[in-house]
């Protein structure tokens, strides 16, 4: 797969409409934020969440990290083996 998806331990969305990191916006994490996760994780190269998006994300009880994209996948795995409440939005 070459186009950026978004998974959770139960679903694949492969029509996420965001192209690339730089497109990344609080609109852009909405498919995300709408399967309800604890933690959404973004695989690309480098960036880091804007302090509003975490504030914003925070009062709806969600963690964001950014990281890149081994490091997301990994970090999935392990979230998701622990049964907790993932989404990853990945740019490979």
């Amino acid at each position: 797969m070459r186009a950026p998806f978004i998974v959770t331990a139960d679903r694949l969305i492969r029509d996420w409409a965001v192209r690339s990191p730089s497109e990344l916006d609080l609109a852009a994490l909405e498919p995300l934020l709408e399967l309800r996760p604890q933690v959404v994780l973004i695989g690309a190269h480098g960036g880091i969440a804007p302090a509003p998006w975490r504030s914003q994300l925070h009062s709806r009880h969600v963690a964001v990290e950014f990281m890149d994209l081994g490091a997301a996948c990994r970090t999935y795995n392990v979230l998701a083996q622990e049964g907790r409440a993932v989404a990853a939005g990945l740019f490979p």
